[in-house]
């Protein structure tokens, strides 16, 4: 596949747009007196707690109460809150400047497992620092899970992208740093690039192009 080919990208947030770090997160509840938990009863929690909370089945009471008892610790909301929200770091201004000269070349969309506490807060930053209403602004079009009811890597949410814009699948690319992710996306016919670290999207585009000879599949 020839970058030249490509018209439309379709790019994940966290990880490609806004960096994370999970572990902050667990560190934070740890100091608020959190159980440490084994690798099984961590998959349990991001599989029944965090991935429902992504979907939209809960709301932000609901998962604050579910993870307090989870993890046998108490907190205000506040105080969760800002925990939960460690993870997250702010939205680097070379990305969004590299964003705003990728859309003068492509039609571009942004699609995200997310949820409502964590959206929050990187929209707030969005706005203050970039003058941005709501991600729509930047993007063509913006998915976010908890809206959607879908997760990522099933398919029908990128199905859902697919059909509501009509995109080629064949000229279209997906970017994100979840090799999972990346999998679900090429079963659609897809094409799509692992973005690994420490690589970032500065260094797969050039004046806003793709560069040349990026091994997409």
């Amino acid at each position: 596949m020839k970058t030249s080919d490509i018209e439309t990208i379709i790019f994940d947030f966290g990880g490609v747009i806004i960096d994370i770090d999970p572990q902050l997160t667990m560190n934070d509840f740890a100091a608020l007196g959190a159980r440490k938990l084994d690798p099984d009863e961590m998959q349990d929690m991001i599989a029944t707690l965090i991935r429902r909370f992504e979907r939209g089945i809960f709301t932000p009471e609901v998962f604050r109460n579910r993870m307090r008892d989870y993890l046998q610790f108490k907190a205000t909301d506040q105080e969760f809150d800002d925990a939960w929200n460690a993870l997250l770091f702010d939205i680097p201004a070379e990305r969004i400047a590299i964003i705003e000269e990728v859309k003068k070349n492509y039609r571009i969309y942004l699609l995200s497992n997310s949820n409502e506490i964590h959206y929050d807060l990187f929209t707030r930053d969005l706005q203050l620092r970039f003058g941005y209403t709501e991600f729509d602004g930047l993007f063509e079009k913006s998915f976010f899970s908890f809206d959607l009811h879908m997760t990522k890597p099933d398919l029908e949410i990128y199905e859902f992208v697919i059909y509501q814009h009509g995109l080629d699948v064949s000229k279209t690319l997906f970017i994100d740093d979840s090799e999972e992710n990346i999998v679900a996306a090429k079963k659609l016919g897809l094409n799509a690039y692992l973005l690994k670290k420490p690589e970032r999207v500065r260094d797969i585009f050039n004046k806003g192009v793709l560069v040349e000879g990026l091994k997409v599949n």
